[in-house]
């Protein structure tokens, strides 16, 4: 049985590759993007129920699941929020929602800041902003956030260490960043893991993270006072968490946008896999 019942399956070619994902439901348009170690499919129980009163659109990013690795150079988050805003596009949609959780609200929210016009609400789950994490990063987020360094130092060393046991990479992260492991049964950890037996895209990943550190971070601090965020921002976050822990999120976010709520989730990192019932209460207001 399919886990997005009703959805259709789409590949969209924008900007030299390929982006897969589903489409499913009616009303508002809202786009869900995933996450690390993820694919669209962290959106299984809470994109169905969107579906009732919105136009749901869930896909890969870039280098994730059934998207392409894509061709060019540049592996910024304005780069792969272009890509998702062309989908938006070319399924029909001019202006929309988005939300996105862990990578996926980075590229949100840079898709929120670059395209003002075309986002009507954002939501971001489990994060602030970029540039913020690393200005105020500190010992506790070297040992916490260490898949950052990993991830972005030089090539081809993470590269040769993820494919050489992607399996104890991606368990290790949905073990160690959740609170109750047993929501990814073994067929999703394989789905999952797969991505990551890809030299290709593990390459691809890698250098999503160097440019994190940099073109990334760059593109955060010129907005930073000069830009920012037009539309409502819902920010949820791990109660038991690292961001819960570091930041007080939503004087963080009021920093980049005027219009910000939300709260603490009773859950662990993975919001949407952990928590779809708030998830849901929470996105079907974005509308």
């Amino acid at each position: 049985m399919s886990p997005f019942p009703g959805f259709d399956v789409v590949d969209v070619t924008v900007g030299g590759t390929t982006i897969h994902g589903r489409v499913g439901g009616s009303g508002p348009p809202l786009l869900l993007l995933h996450g690390i170690p993820e694919t669209h499919l962290m959106w299984r129980h809470v994109a169905p129920a969107l579906a009732a009163d919105h136009t749901v659109v869930a896909t890969d990013l870039r280098g994730y699941g059934g998207s392409g690795v894509g061709a060019g150079t540049d592996h910024s988050m304005r780069s792969l929020a272009a890509e998702q805003l062309a989908v938006m596009r070319a399924l029909g949609h001019e202006r929309f929602a988005v939300a996105g959780h862990d990578r996926g609200a980075r590229c949100a929210y840079r898709l929120a800041l670059d395209h003002p016009e075309h986002v009507t609400a954002l939501a971001v789950l489990d994060v602030v902003p970029t540039a913020e994490a690393f200005a105020r990063a500190d010992r506790e987020f070297a040992l916490g956030y260490w898949v950052w360094s990993m991830l972005a130092a030089p090539a081809p060393v993470p590269e040769r260490l993820v494919l050489g046991a992607p399996d104890v990479l991606v368990d290790h992260m949905l073990d160690a960043w959740s609170d109750d492991p047993a929501v990814f049964p073994p067929w999703l950890r394989e789905r999952y893991t797969a991505t990551f037996r890809d030299p290709e895209r593990v390459h691809g990943i890698c250098e999503q993270y160097r440019a994190a550190a940099t073109a990334d971070v760059a593109h955060d601090e010129a907005d930073r006072g000069a830009h920012r965020l037009r539309c409502p921002v819902h920010v949820l976050w791990s109660a038991t968490g690292a961001v819960d822990a570091w930041y007080d999120p939503l004087e963080v976010w009021r920093g980049w946008a005027d219009d910000v709520r939300g709260g603490p989730v009773d859950a662990g990192h993975f919001l949407p896999e952990e928590a779809p019932g708030t998830v849901v209460a929470v996105l079907r207001g974005l509308g």
